[in-house]
């Protein structure tokens, strides 16, 4: 008969709900696990899943009660640090559904906006539309299949103590937000610049020909001129798309904290 003492049991438990929590915390974040559409109970057994197949790899854990007050320190810790690696990911995701606002409100489909799951709110249809084209190419890539390994790995870089700093850089959070910005420019730039010419050639036509309506053809025109920028972009897309996903692992896998070089001292004459 097997037995256990208090302590091992204790043990047991420890190793397994710490990684269980890190790994939640991401799938509760990033795209497409945390969208809600995906039922909890798949959620959970995939975190179960993975975190059985961690624990036993990882380091040995420090000898602290799960329900005491260092316990719960750890836990939030991982929470944390989960939700950090989530949040990286989203970003991208960020990046390409602000490319698809760019382009929808200078098309003039600002009006045509859908209820998104993901962030509960409002967006355009081209939003829509990028971010399952994003979706697939995450999927079809194999992204996520590199992010459960940088998260497997992220517990050799930012392994589970009881230390307030735990190896964690929240600097190079911070300064990640950033690529909502440049990804969703460099998404959008190329059509936006044919639909500001767009524009620019039907102010020059409204100026030449005061009688025609503005409004009747300037719609239409913008509309299939977004659309056309749309179609002739979109094979394109995919290369800077699958360059945001790889900045987005590499990301991840930095987030430790690198320990500061060392100056040699200066040699006396």
């Amino acid at each position: 008969m097997v037995s256990f003492s208090g302590n091992e049991l204790i043990a047991m438990i420890a190793s397994f709900l710490w990684p269980l929590t890190r790994i939640l915390g991401l799938i509760a974040i990033a795209p497409p696990f945390g969208n809600n559409s995906v039922p909890m109970q798949v959620k959970l057994m995939l975190g179960v899943m993975l975190a059985l197949i961690v624990a036993p790899t990882i380091q040995p854990l420090t000898q602290a009660d799960p329900m005491s007050l260092t316990g719960i320190m750890i836990l939030m810790q991982q929470l944390v640090i989960g939700m950090a690696m989530g949040f990286m990911v989203r970003v991208v995701f960020a990046g390409i559904e602000m490319a698809g606002e760019v382009i929808g409100l200078t098309m003039g489909l600002g009006f045509a906006t859908f209820f998104d799951p993901q962030t509960r709110g409002r967006s355009s249809a081209i939003s829509q539309v990028l971010v399952l084209v994003a979706t697939l190419l995450f999927l079809t890539l194999n992204v996520h299949l590199s992010l459960f390994s940088a998260l497997i790995e992220s517990f050799n870089t930012i392994p589970i103590s009881t230390s307030l700093t735990m190896g964690f850089s929240f600097q190079k959070l911070a300064i990640w937000g950033e690529q909502i910005f440049i990804i969703g420019m460099r998404l959008s730039l190329p059509i936006v610049a044919a639909l500001l010419i767009t524009n620019i050639a039907l102010g020059i036509l409204t100026r030449a020909a005061p009688q025609l309506n503005l409004f009747g053809i300037g719609f239409p025109i913008t509309i299939g001129v977004g659309f056309l920028m749309l179609s002739m972009t979109m094979p394109y897309m995919l290369l800077p798309i699958e360059n945001a996903f790889q900045s987005g692992m590499e990301a991840i896998q930095s987030l430790g904290v690198t320990p500061p070089l060392s100056i040699p001292p200066k040699s006396s004459p």
